[in-house]
């Protein structure tokens, strides 16, 4: 092996979180660890973690929350001293807009080694109360050895460029060939679902901006009989878990669910279990809000499963480099208001946004009868969804393993260790 390298990767939750951002601080910790590497990661407190294999993974855990914009709460003063102290080859920060990023960036002279930053996105660029955060940010961003971006086209990278910030590179998400291609269990039976129904599957996190509302809208407006949509996620206080329940039992009971033998399944799976839904699925359906780069539409890719999705984040960039996997699904406008909570609750959320309180992420939304069309277009084509699912394997087996995305970053590590960058 070339030389061993002590890497250092901050992200703001990590296992047993599970998120996009920790799976990904994850796949690359992992494989990079079995690699032969001294590979940690600080992040904050988990219950339940101390149960956990963590497959090599060295984890520091730190009882801080917030960002720079809102503030921080914790002890910031040991993970100060953490990041001063570490001596590590390679210190790599994950996501702008929280505190293992923003406690990092003022130190940046101060902290020895190469260093690495992975934006993901800037999901707030465009809040008001971000505003001196990213006047802020070009001179952090000229502080880094390389700044990884996830896609060449999203708002991160658009905004790097406009600054002149030189020190860039690409390097995409992925999806895990060692889970993607063993073989899969019957998730069907597990959840008992009836072998002939359309399969349609949409994961993500209960956290309003996933468009769990949205895909049972399109699914409901479908023309579709014998299927079943199963929505995987997990919940948590404050999101919109319950508000799913309720509504996939209200369209349940509804006359034209039971007249179509239509069917929705709100649920939480292990992983294993999400992995053998994607392998059973018959299309994805994402109608999201707000994303980066969705590392579902690579496991849809992984598992040959067609996909349909909102113009979020890369997800237009991805489709093209799936060889056309998944199909765009229109979008209209925002609404003036935000869309949930009691109508004075999102009157006040309106005018805090309007004052600079509150943040305004530009979220996309699904028109709901255009989408419900192209999925029902597409449930009455199998060869359409056959090619479509064979282009994005291809694809995905070509370049958008997890090996070959860890590979790249231990490639990027070790070049910038030895000066070649």
């Amino acid at each position: 092996m070339a030389k061993k390298l002590k890497i250092l990767h901050t992200v703001e939750s990590y296992l047993p979180a599970a998120n996009g951002m920790s799976e990904v601080v994850r796949q690359l910790s992992e494989r990079l660890a079995a690699a032969g590497h001294e590979v940690t990661v600080a992040t904050g407190v988990a219950a339940g973690r101390n149960g956990i294999d963590l497959h090599g993974v060295r984890v520091v855990e730190f009882d801080i929350s917030g960002n720079a914009v809102s503030g921080f709460r914790g002890d910031v003063a040991s993970y100060r001293q953490f990041l001063l102290e570490g001596r590590f080859d390679v210190m790599t920060n994950f996501a702008a807009q929280q505190w293992a990023t923003d406690l990092a960036l003022p130190l940046l002279p101060s902290i020895a080694g190469k260093k690495v930053f992975v934006p993901t996105g800037f999901s707030a660029l465009f809040s008001k109360s971000y505003r001196e955060y990213f006047d802020k940010m070009p001179d952090f961003m000229r502080r880094y050895d390389v700044n990884v971006f996830l896609s060449d086209c999203y708002r991160d990278i658009s905004f790097a460029r406009e600054h002149g910030i030189a020190t860039t590179t690409l390097i995409p998400n992925g999806a895990a060939a060692d889970e993607f291609l063993a073989p899969p269990f019957d998730i069907r039976e597990k959840l008992g679902l009836p072998p002939e129904h359309f399969l349609v599957l949409h994961v993500g996190s209960h956290t309003w901006l996933k468009g769990h509302e949205e895909a049972m809208e399109i699914f409901s407006r479908a023309e579709l009989s014998d299927a079943t949509l199963v929505v995987v996620g997990n919940e948590s206080a404050g999101g919109c878990g319950a508000c799913c329940h309720r509504r996939a039992r209200l369209l349940n009971g509804s006359a034209g669910f039971r007249k179509d033998r239509k069917r929705i399944v709100v649920t939480e799976l292990s992983r294993p279990k999400t992995v053998a839904a994607y392998h059973a699925a018959d299309l994805f359906l994402f109608p999201s809000n707000i994303e980066c780069s969705p590392i579902v539409l690579f496991e849809c890719m992984a598992s040959r499963t067609p996909f349909l999705v909102t113009e979020v984040g890369n997800s237009a960039e991805i489709i093209g480099w799936s060889g056309g996997a998944g199909m765009l699904l229109p979008s209209e406008p925002p609404s003036f208001l935000p869309r949930h909570g009691s109508l004075s609750e999102r009157v006040r959320q309106k005018l805090r946004i309007m004052l600079g309180e509150a943040d305004d992420f530009q979220p996309v939304r699904a028109e709901l009868r255009g989408s419900a069309a192209l999925l029902s277009e597409l449930y009455r084509d199998p060869d359409r969804r056959q090619e479509m699912a064979a282009c994005g394997f291809q694809a995905w087996l070509k370049g958008f393993t997890w090996e070959e995305v860890a590979r790249q970053y231990e490639s990027l590590y070790l070049n910038l260790v030895k000066g070649k960058l």
